[in-house]
């Protein structure tokens, strides 16, 4: 078992494990800490614990001490320095006429290097760009190309749903979401119904994906052929959650539809699902879940 804290530098960001050693910290406490970048200022999201050495992929590095009044003024200099390092950036983008479009800059708490976030269609040659900003800060300078998603995550906003986008709030990685899975659970393939601030596939739709994975193995697909109670029939629409299906069972002229769960029916002929000619709505969401495909790979 490992002792660790988990520790956030952003409001939106990832939370990452450090080894508190003997200190006594609490949730909520600020703590500065040893990063790959340097020395840098965070709060305790999650307090002193023990967790199984196989969660922790990486060697822990140090929490150096409980952040101080001193600490915190400096992180709330370097909170005013961004606003002005972002204004002088986006001159010299100007006067360098790039095509580029600056998100975000963040200050490394020690002042040793400041990361500007832009996004832009394909790559940019900032060279030059480099070069002036590094002039003007003395410090080291470094430029970070990010995709739509990450864009909005900085930016912030509210869902469809009313609530603080899930990646504002407490989703600390993306992943890859498909057009197979509104599918799977019977979403209208509407892409301004289904599509995020960021204009790319809700990030809502992976969560109860594994679930209607799971029962959609034991449902049968429509246009199969079922024995029921009432008698044979085909299968006229499913509601998987539920893990029911609707069955139309024809009797001479009579038509008749029926709900039934999935043990009270016997599968007598299933149906493969045919490759369907795509519609335009198809078309432009496999545009979105491609552009978030090449975004994962920048």
């Amino acid at each position: 078992m490992k002792n660790i804290v988990g520790v956030r530098f952003r409001k939106t960001g990832k939370v990452y494990f450090f080894d508190p050693g003997h200190l006594q910290i609490n949730n909520k406490d600020f703590v500065i800490v040893e990063t790959a970048q340097g020395q840098e200022y965070g709060e305790v999201i999650i307090d002193k614990r023990e967790i199984p050495e196989e969660k922790v992929t990486t060697p822990l590095k140090k929490v150096i001490r409980i952040a101080t009044k001193k600490d915190e003024l400096q992180f709330l200099d370097n909170r005013k320095k961004e606003k002005e390092a972002f204004e002088i950036c986006i001159n010299k983008i100007k006067e360098h006429k790039l095509d580029m479009k600056l998100i975000e800059v963040e200050y490394v708490f020690d002042r040793s290097k400041i990361l500007f976030f832009f996004s832009a269609e394909g790559r940019i040659d900032f060279r030059e760009l480099v070069k002036d900003l590094a002039a003007i800060f003395r410090t080291r300078i470094e430029l970070r190309q990010i995709g739509i998603r990450d864009e909005v995550k900085k930016i912030g906003g509210n869902g469809v749903c009313g609530r603080e986008l899930c990646c504002c709030s407490f989703l600390n990685s993306f992943e890859t979401v498909s057009i197979k899975m509104a599918k799977e659970q019977n979403v209208a393939l509407n892409p301004s119904k289904i599509s995020g601030n960021c204009g790319r596939l809700m990030c809502c739709l992976k969560y109860e994906q594994e679930v209607y994975e799971e029962k959609l193995k034991k449902l049968p697909k429509i246009g199969a052929v079922v024995e029921t109670p009432e008698g044979i029939g085909e299968v006229n629409g499913i509601e998987t959650l539920q893990e029911k299906i609707k069955v139309k069972i024809t009797d001479g002229e009579d038509v008749l539809y029926r709900k039934f769960a999935i043990g009270d029916i016997k599968i007598i002929k299933n149906v493969e699902t045919e490759d369907k000619l795509e519609t335009e709505e198809e078309k432009e969401l496999k545009k979105l879940e491609e552009l978030s495909k090449k975004e994962e790979e920048m």
